[in-house]
């Protein structure tokens, strides 16, 4: 879901991937081999050396982590330097995984998205600055001045106010269309200032996709279909899950155990494809860095303006450096969001990179356009496998010493997993030993309803009580009793992005339970924004 990722819990921002080139350059300006020469100052044998050591890096990596299967691919000077799979499609199975493989690249769809608006802006059919409620005239938010104001380049840029991943949970296995999630987006409270707050927000994109359904009189699939995959001949890539099957060749998505990787069933993820909806493979990908890296000029046609193509790299919204970030990457200073995409420093190059995180699978992608290099990672697992790889090639390609970020991010993702799970068993631990529901279970079913979210119910189920959260058909739990009027949420289907939870039945002034509120930990669909009240 997500872009800096969603519940992997590592530092994308400096996934950097690198790339050397086969093809003969120019003579480097310092010693083969030599600190700080850079991939377009290498010879041809070095960068030939260069991929070959990444090239075993990746699979070295791929086994440390124990993911299925990974697909990669490095593009420099519009060549493809590297597009290659490793592993298998399927834990267990024995298909191996390749540089036509589909996986779900999720926020990486995002700068698809702004490409689209930059084409209508080319088009002079919108501006940048073009006030949403323009072309959405029921565009409503948390407050009238933000509704009024916000404009089309804030749909891109995560500065509505709203807090990170606020309103996820109106789009993860709802029936809702984009317009419907849009609209009861006015029920979020934000978390900061407008304009001054970065909070990544997927639902501002889902207004973004409808923006281009408007002015465009066509579907945000078509229009990606028709003016940015096909021109560039991007033919494998796909907008839905339902266009799977007549691909062949694609990943299984997994759930990241302990011990293991779980094979899952993929999940539809439509209504949001304007925000994270794309699947594509290494070698489509690549066509799409090299596009972006020559600023919009496809391979018979510019696609999109280079004034749009500098707009969408620009500087929009500042993000701070936490102290520990700076301390473990000192050679990044500053970082900022541009229009669906994330922008940082790293040792005095530009980086524009962005991350994706869907249920079963991670990608990152980096660009570093000063090099005409870039580099994405799929992997069909929950890991920062992707981050580890791309920090390591962009040290390579820019003749850094080599650092071995594989093993310093999976001692760090494993320490986030153990802290993941404490967080988890805390919200079940039972408090006070002993203790009964304060009712008969009979006065804790009924029907609730949230402005949000929709309705639910919880019921008496062969003498134990069920929830259901009406609006997502996959959402139903066994309540098991935890203490006092709080019970343990135990689902019955398996969710990548979380496990069990509690919830907590508030009585009124006269011992009637009018109120529930939900504890799901993870990080990245806030369960805490549901207010569901009994429905009389």
């Amino acid at each position: 879901m997500i872009w800096i990722t969603r519940a992997i819990g590592s530092a994308l921002w400096m996934v950097v991937f690198l790339t050397p080139t086969l093809q003969a350059q120019e003579k480097p300006t310092a010693p083969l081999n030599a600190p700080n020469v850079t991939i377009s100052a290498a010879t041809p044998e070095d960068i030939q050396q260069r991929i070959h050591k990444l090239d075993l890096y990746i699979e070295a990596a791929c086994k440390q982590w124990n993911v299925p299967g990974a697909s990669v691919a490095v593009v420099h000077k519009d060549q493809v330097l590297l597009s290659k799979g490793y592993g298998v499609r399927k834990a267990g199975g024995d298909v191996s995984v390749d540089g036509d493989t589909l996986f779900a690249i999720a926020s990486n769809s995002k700068a698809f998205t702004s490409a689209a608006l930059a084409i209508l802006v080319d088009e002079k059919k919108i501006r940048w600055d073009d006030r949403v409620q323009q072309h959405l005239p029921w565009f409503e938010l948390y407050d009238e001045y933000v509704s009024h104001e916000v404009r089309i380049s804030d749909l891109l840029c995560h500065r509505s106010g709203l807090g990170t991943f606020s309103g996820d949970l109106l789009w993860y296995g709802t029936p809702f269309t984009a317009e419907e999630i849009v609209q009861r987006c006015k029920h979020l409270k934000p978390v900061g200032n407008f304009r001054s707050h970065f909070g990544y927000s997927n639902v501002m994109f889902l207004a973004a996709g409808l923006v281009i359904e408007k002015v465009s009189g066509k579907s945000w699939s078509e229009f990606i279909h028709e003016h940015i995959l096909a021109p560039n001949e991007m033919t494998r890539s796909i907008t839905s899950v339902r266009d799977l099957i007549t691909k062949d060749n694609f990943a299984t998505p997994h759930k990241t155990l302990p011990e293991r990787s779980e094979p899952i069933a993929w999940v539809n993820w439509d209504t949001m494809a304007a925000a994270g909806g794309i699947i594509s493979s290494a070698n489509d990908m690549s066509k799409w860095m090299r596009l972006q890296l020559k600023r919009g000029n496809g391979p018979h046609s510019r696609i999109f303006s280079e004034a749009s193509s500098d707009e969408m790299w620009q500087a929009h919204t500042p993000i701070r450096i936490s102290p520990s970030a700076s301390k473990r990457i000192p050679l990044t200073h500053f970082r900022s969001y541009g229009l669906g995409w994330g922008l940082s420093d790293y040792a005095g190059k530009k980086l524009v990179s962005h991350g994706g995180g869907y249920d079963g699978m991670y990608s990152h992608q980096i660009l570093i356009p000063e090099e005409e290099f870039g580099v994405i990672v799929f992997t069909n697992s929950m890991t920062s496998l992707p981050d580890s790889v791309a920090n390591r090639a962009v040290d390579v390609a820019l003749g850094l010493p080599e650092r071995d970020w594989s093993s310093e991010n999976l001692t760090k993702y494993e320490d986030g997993r153990k802290e993941f799970r404490k967080q988890i068993e805390e919200a079940i631990k039972v408090r006070a030993e002993g203790t009964k529901p304060s009712h008969p279970l009979e006065s804790y079913i009924g029907n609730f309803q949230c402005p949000l979210f929709g309705p639910a119910s919880v019921a008496l189920e062969d003498g134990k009580l069920l929830l259901r959260l009406t609006s997502n058909p996959d959402m139903v739990a066994d309540l098991e009793h935890q203490h006092y009027d709080s019970f343990v949420i135990r689902w019955r289907n398996k969710f990548a992005w979380f496990d069990e939870g509690s919830i907590l039945f508030v009585a009124n002034a006269r011992g009637e339970f009018d109120q529930l509120k939900l504890d799901v930990p993870n990080e990245d669909l806030w369960f805490y924004e549901l207010d569901f009240r009994r429905v009389k």
